[in-house]
């Protein structure tokens, strides 16, 4: 049986022989580049298994299908979040996210070997690459209920303001300089709105970027966050979060 590790990094691709020869394969051939492989391919017979890093130094690795019809079944090896993984899972694909867990390598590994036993394995790698190139898009909170005496309130995600934690409380404040208590975590909240629109500044405020009426240089290299209207404390950007929060208003 022919295996080949096509893998950006010399060191990964060592390691992964390592691992995959720990289960009875025997890794034939390393390549870490699009162009390598697909100068590879044109001058020698297809592998029963190829495992594929997504993100090569040259390129995406789906150009090499692009010009050469690969016939081999392939087990990705990818650093990409779990909703593209979600979205490219075929039947006849399996992956590996980094960094890499042997348990599940073997795991992989077995169900190649028991396809391969079964059936041909056919790929659709453009199908593939459209789902990595557009991945599933995860749907956001859009709204919040509130519960006011024996009402319940619901407010949209436009109007917030903020959220914030107070006394083991979580808070929204809104545009109309109201605040209302969650049931909720600022951790939950922070994983059901939308990254693009919204961020942690510290361990206490969730800010959305529409709401940011002035950015100040604050002490200790840190940022003052000045909001429309929340005055209750000040909205302080973490010193281990300025880079990242630079990034995220562009």
């Amino acid at each position: 049986m022919n295996i080949l590790i096509i893998e950006d990094e010399k060191p990964a691709a060592r390691l992964l022989q390592r691992k995959v020869e720990k289960l009875g394969l025997q890794v034939n051939i390393m390549l870490h580049s699009v162009e390598e492989a697909i100068a590879w391919f044109q001058n020698n017979p297809h592998p029963d298994l190829i495992f594929l890093d997504i993100q090569l130094s040259d390129g995406l690795s789906f150009e090499i299908f692009e010009q050469i019809d690969i016939k081999s079944a392939v087990i990705f090896t990818t650093a990409y979040d779990e909703y593209a993984l979600r979205a490219f899972k075929l039947n006849s694909i399996d992956y590996l996210l980094k960094p890499i867990d042997e348990e599940d390598l073997e795991i992989a590994v077995n169900k190649f070997k028991a396809r391969t036993q079964s059936q041909n394995i056919s790929l659709d790698f453009e199908a593939i690459k459209r789902m990595l190139v557009n991945p599933v898009e995860k749907e956001y909170k859009k709204r919040f209920s509130v519960k006011i005496g024996q009402q319940l309130k619901v407010i949209s995600i436009d109007e917030v303001e903020c959220f914030y934690s107070e006394n083991k409380g979580t808070y929204i404040h809104t545009l109309d300089n109201r605040d209302y208590l969650i049931d909720s975590t600022l951790e939950v909240v922070e994983a059901e709105i939308n990254p693009k629109e919204f961020y942690r500044v510290s361990r206490k405020f969730i800010i959305p970027l529409k709401a940011v009426k002035e950015i100040q240089v604050y002490s200790n290299s840190r940022l003052k966050i000045i909001l429309p209207t929340y005055k209750d404390d000040e909205v302080i950007v973490a010193r281990e979060r300025v880079g990242d929060f630079k990034e995220w208003i562009g």
